[in-house]
């Protein structure tokens, strides 16, 4: 009993490391302000406003004014979606060089984050620092994430024995471990009330 307490106690040193020295990185939270900083498209007053039509059944609407000019958003049944403000009819397509445009608004204030923007692959815009952009064209809204969020989500991976990236197989082994950290409790308990009935 004794053996399987130690060899229990062994396999479960790895994780239990992994949870001790990644807990006191999520008790302190280095870096995560800038890793997780949201990353606004700037917006400018709007000085006219867009005559709706008088039948519609969008359930919100939303006028803002970017650099690109006034931006109609509409949401319905099936999620949001961005219209053209004087046809009302969807705006799906958007060149290169108008995200670049965008884009470049957004990140201005932070070039020491951002830098330059190096390439863009549709909504996806990558910056001289390594910072990925992703840009959600019908809810007009960004998304960053760069090598200091890699490594944070990273952590919490390990943290949460998320180790293979395969979520079934990871989810098998986390239940394993807790059942393993109950079975290596219970002979501990058993071997020291033994231990103190061996005494008397």
């Amino acid at each position: 009993m004794r053996k399987l307490h130690k060899y229990l106690g062994l396999i479960l040193l790895l994780p239990f490391f992994a949870w001790a020295v990644t807990g006191v990185f999520f008790y302190f939270k280095p870096g995560y302000q800038e890793a997780y900083q949201p990353l606004p498209i700037k917006l400018y007053p709007i000085t006219q406003s867009i005559n709706l039509p008088e039948a519609h059944n969008w359930l919100a609407i939303k006028q803002l004014k970017t650099v690109l000019g006034d931006h109609l958003l509409v949401k319905s049944s099936n999620g949001w979606q961005q219209l053209d403000p004087e046809s009302f009819q969807p705006r799906v397509a958007i060149t290169d060089e108008q995200i670049n445009l965008l884009i470049n608004d957004a990140i201005a204030s932070n070039r020491t984050r951002y830098g330059e923007i190096t390439t863009i692959d549709q909504f996806r815009i990558a910056t001289s620092t390594d910072v990925r952009i992703t840009l959600n064209w019908p809810t007009m809204t960004l998304q960053q994430q760069g090598k200091d969020t890699d490594l944070i989500n990273t952590i919490y991976d390990i943290h949460y024995l998320r180790w293979t990236g395969i979520k079934t197989l990871d989810q098998v082994l986390g239940v394993v471990g807790l059942l393993l950290v109950v079975v290596l409790a219970l002979i501990g308990t058993y071997l020291t009330f033994n231990r103190t009935a061996d005494k008397r």
